[in-house]
């Protein structure tokens, strides 16, 4: 049977392992609970999306080997903007598809009537602008910039984001998603990036939160009376 000063050892270290990692078991409880209670569709923002949307058919459209370019194509998409066929080509540079002519970054109201074709009709506009740079904890980081950031008159304060560049509906940002961003950074312990389950903080805490747990079971061996009584009888 362990010993009283070891005893003691194990309870001290269990008592302290626990007040120290206590807030982030609790973040990675409340996390927990919220993930496990949310609709991901509504954390996408779908319930603002037309999702019925079709993009336009477009006739008259020039070879690709038409275009402008003196770039090999690699890859190629067609865009609509503002009733205009284009083609994004090589993932860096728009091309009319009527006329072959490089198109350079998009308008506001091009930018409009993009949204207006990804969003529901019944939202109403607050305010458009430009955004040419982001930092880690943005939440349009690692997307395509520079962007028109369209506001929308919502208690969830909602925004839908369209590259300038590729005229392309990047995503919507709404209070609901916020809150997951938040949490899953608490979850991941990642408070740069949010994805990156590899930190040598989360791996830290992980074996910590093991010790913890250990050193729990090894405390109620030492304190049960029932092991006592067994230990007992077998001396």
């Amino acid at each position: 049977m362990v010993n009283r000063k070891l005893a003691l050892k194990i309870r001290k270290t269990h008592r302290y392992l626990g007040l120290f990692l206590g807030i982030q078991f609790l973040f990675w409880t409340i996390s927990g609970l919220y993930f496990s209670w949310t609709d991901l569709d509504e954390i996408h923002g779908d319930y603002f999306k037309n999702l019925n949307y079709q993009p336009k058919s477009f006739s008259g459209l020039i070879s690709p080997s038409d275009i402008a370019t003196t770039e090999d194509i690699h890859t190629i998409e067609l865009r609509d903007i503002s009733n205009t066929p284009h083609y994004w080509v090589n993932k860096n540079q728009l091309y009319n598809a009527l006329d072959g002519s490089k198109k350079s970054n998009i308008t506001e109201q091009e930018a409009l009537y993009i949204a207006k074709n990804h969003m529901k009709a019944d939202l109403e506009i607050l305010a458009i602008k430009q955004i040419s740079e982001t930092d880690k904890h943005h939440e349009y980081r690692g997307r395509l910039l520079p962007a028109y950031v369209i506001s929308y008159k919502t208690d969830e304060n909602l925004k839908a984001y369209i590259s300038t560049k590729d005229g392309k509906f990047q995503t919507v940002r709404h209070k609901n998603w916020r809150w997951f961003d938040f949490l899953w950074m608490t979850h991941t312990m990642d408070y740069e990036g949010r994805d990156n389950f590899n930190t040598i903080v989360l791996r830290a805490f992980s074996l910590l939160g093991l010790v913890t747990v250990l050193s729990g079971f090894l405390l109620w061996y030492t304190s049960s009376k029932s092991v006592k009584k067994i230990t007992k009888k077998k001396d």
